[in-house]
Parts: structure tokens; C-alpha cells; sequence
């Protein structure tokens, strides 16, 4: 039995299924157990949204072809992996400010598991000299919808995959399409995500990207820790520099706390693969991200200590750059440069771990990684961190 594809957005031909469910009946062959489903949300701020939920029979994730294919939320064997956002969501496009004055309306929307920041720019607010709104925070591709959606499912493998294509364009200035599938195999705890970025222009354009991957409890939590191959640690502003011997550690939510930011260059393996962890205070349930340091070569995490209602909540975030205003990492040489009809990959694996041992193991693949002492600097560095 060969993989079977359904065709759910089609913008050329107006093709769109407002409703959608595929099972093993429908599929043929041995496999069993999962399902994949496409519906749209009605009411508040998600109305019009586009869900595409797949149940692996382990795994459950939902992806969102209207913000730009991120992954709402997922849960594996009903414990969630993802975080309790104090915006209800998911948000449509349309009630998002992203040019907002302040730079800072892409916070409207902001509830996804995994959401993708660029692709013209994906760091910090950025005003010109007039102190008007040059690049709003973590760009606009989560903002995009998808123009076209397939799903993809084979029956004698057991792959499943969600395959979109999202446009983000600019007269006059650049015209960028990413297309992504993200793939999970049935039974399994593991999605693979590649998104291939094409420069459909005739001139050159640089871009940027992104993985805001987010987590709360209850796999966050009092204790919780973060394993990662460390070869250069930065903090980002003088209070994450306060906070910078505890940086692996979390602390229980505290109103009114403030964030700290970490950048990181990470050690890899001879083929340049590099793996990072998050796991509870108990060691019995974690997640890894698997990455190429040559495609996403810089790493931040973000820890969000505050109370729960207003967003407790850490990012693991594999990038192509660190998330400061465009400008500064471009005279950094931290974009990546796309000439007339060029494309270029970026590869996340993301694996959830449910068991003490699972974790384990997890862990010890990261540490093997460690074979140079880390460097922490106490403050932020020049060349890392605009205001050092």
C-alpha cells in the first residue's frame, strides 16, 4: 500500500475541505490506531482558525495552517507538552497588531507549543531613527496563512505527514515561501520537522528563523532542569546575568517576575548534530530537541518564572541567529543570505520522553556531546548582546 495524500487547501484551484477525518479503514494496510482530523474553530478570537489534529495513537498534536503551521498544542498519552498561555487562543491572524507602535503586537497571539519567529526578522522590536516601527517582535511568518495544506499518511510504515506551504511576501521588498512538513511515525513520541525557505525574488534577500518551542507545567516546574552541550554561554542583560549560576534550573512561579534570557553556542557531534533537554524535577518525563549547529548554529533559552496565570514558561529555541533586533545580528553576520531562487533547509526533531529511563538515556546522549569544558561568561559579551 502506497502513501495516500488528501489535498485539504488548494488556493490555485479553491480547493478546501471544511471538514476532514482519515483512520486506517480508509488507508489500507497493517498498521492501526491513529487518526487524522481537519476542522475549523468557531467564536472569539479563534474564529476562522484552521486545526489539523493527528493522533498517532501515543502522540497528539494539532497544527495550525492558519498561524503559519505552528503546533497549538500537543499531549502525549494525555499529558501535555506544551504550556497554559494567558491569551485564550488559538488567535486568528486577523486580530493580531503586528505593526502595533509598540512593536509588540505578535504577543496578542502568542499560545502555540511550537511557534516560528521570522522570516525577514525574528528578534526584538526595532524602530528607525524616527522612532517609528522597523521590525516588530519575532516577525510575521506566524502570522501567515497557509496557502496550501496536505496531509499524507502510510499505511504500511505507519508516517504521518502535514505538509503546508505559507507565503511571506512585500512588495518592493522581498518574497519568501516556506514550505514544511512536519512527520510522525505511529506509536512513537517523536515529530520531524523540515521547513525548506525559497527566495522566489530575482534579487538576493537575507532571512532569519526561528523555533520558539514552549513548555509549562507539568513538565515545568520547581526543579526542573535543562541539559544542553555547552560551549559558550552569554546572558542577555544584567538580570539574567543575576541569575546566570542557575541558569539550568527553574524556580517555583513568583508573581512579578522578570525573564531571563541565555544564549548559547552549542557542542555537536562530527556531523555537526547537536541535542538539548528539558526535563521535570523527578527525572521521569522530559523533552529533547534534536538540530543541525550548521542550519541553526545559535540556541537561546528563555525562562519565564512568573506566576502561573500570567504565563509560566520556558523556550528552547534553535535559530539561525539570537533574538535581538535585526540590525545588530545582521552587522553580526547572523543572517543567512538567499540568492535569486535559492532555497535553503532547516531540520527539529522533537522527542518526548515518559520515562525515568527514557530520560535518562536522553540525557546521556546530551552530555556525550560535552567534550570541552563550558566557557559561562558572568556578563553580556560584545557581539552577543546589543547593550554590552
Amino acid at each position: 500500500m502506497a502513501e495516500t495524500t488528501w489535498v485539504l487547501t488548494k488556493r490555485a484551484d479553491q480547493t478546501f475541505a471544511d471538514e476532514f477525518l482519515v483512520t486506517p479503514e480508509r488507508v489500507g494496510g497493517p498498521v492501526k490506531g491513529y487518526s487524522i482530523r481537519k476542522k475549523r474553530l468557531h467564536g472569539g478570537l479563534a474564529d476562522g482558525v484552521d486545526v489539523v489534529t493527528v493522533d498517532n495513537g501515543v502522540l497528539q498534536f494539532h497544527v495550525l495552517p492558519t498561524r503559519g503551521m505552528g503546533i497549538w498544542k500537543a499531549t502525549v498519552g494525555g499529558e501535555p507538552l506544551g504550556w497554559q498561555s494567558p491569551v485564550c487562543g488559538p488567535v486568528h491572524p486577523c486580530f493580531v497588531p503586528l505593526s502595533d507602535p509598540s512593536g509588540l503586537g505578535w504577543l496578542d497571539g502568542f499560545d502555540e507549543w511550537l511557534v516560528r519567529c521570522g522570516l525577514e526578522s525574528n528578534g526584538a522590536p526595532e524602530f528607525d531613527e524616527a522612532g517609528r516601527l522597523r521590525y516588530g517582535l519575532h516577525g510575521r511568518i506566524a502570522n501567515k496563512p497557509a496557502h496550501h495544506v496536505e496531509v499524507r499518511a502510510d499505511g504500511e510504515t505507519g508516517v504521518i505527514t502535514v505538509v503546508g506551504i505559507v507565503d511571506e511576501t512585500r512588495f518592493h521588498f522581498f518574497k519568501l515561501r516556506m514550505t514544511t512538513s512536519i512527520a510522525t511515525r505511529v506509536g512513537t513520541t517523536q515529530l520531524e520537522i523540515r521547513d525548506c525557505v525559497e527566495n522566489l525574488s530575482d534579487s538576493p534577500t537575507d532571512i532569519q528563523m526561528l523555533y520558539h518551542v514552549n513548555f509549562g507545567p507539568p513538565l515545568l516546574g520547581p526543579g526542573a532542569e535543562v541539559v544542553a552541550p555547552v560551549k559558550n554561554l552569554v546572558p542577555r542583560n544584567g538580570h539574567s546575568a543575576n541569575g546566570v549560576a542557575d541558569w539550568a534550573r527553574y524556580a517555583a512561579p513568583q508573581a512579578g517576575a522578570q525573564e531571563q534570557v541565555y544564549f548559547f553556542e552549542l557542542q555537536a557531534d562530527e556531523r555537526h548534530g547537536t541535542s538539548v533537554l528539558l526535563k521535570n524535577a523527578q527525572g521521569t518525563r522530559g523533552v529533547s530537541m534534536q538540530f543541525d549547529t550548521r542550519q541553526l548554529p545559535c540556541f537561546t533559552l528563555w525562562k519565564n518564572t512568573i506566576s502561573e496565570a500570567d504565563g509560566y514558561v520556558t523556550g528552547l529555541e534553535p535559530a539561525t541567529n539570537y533574538p535581538n533586533p535585526r540590525s545588530f545580528e545582521s552587522r553580526e553576520g547572523r543572517t543567512v543570505r538567499l540568492q535569486p531562487r535559492a532555497r535553503c533547509t532547516f531540520d527539529l526533531v522533537v522527542q518526548a520522553h515518559a520515562s525515568a529511563e527514557d530520560v535518562a538515556r536522553a540525557e546521556q546522549g546530551v552530555k556525550a556531546l560535552q567534550k570541552l569544558e563550558p566557557t559561562v561568561h558572568p556578563i553580556p559579551q560584545p557581539h552577543w548582546c546589543p547593550d554590552a
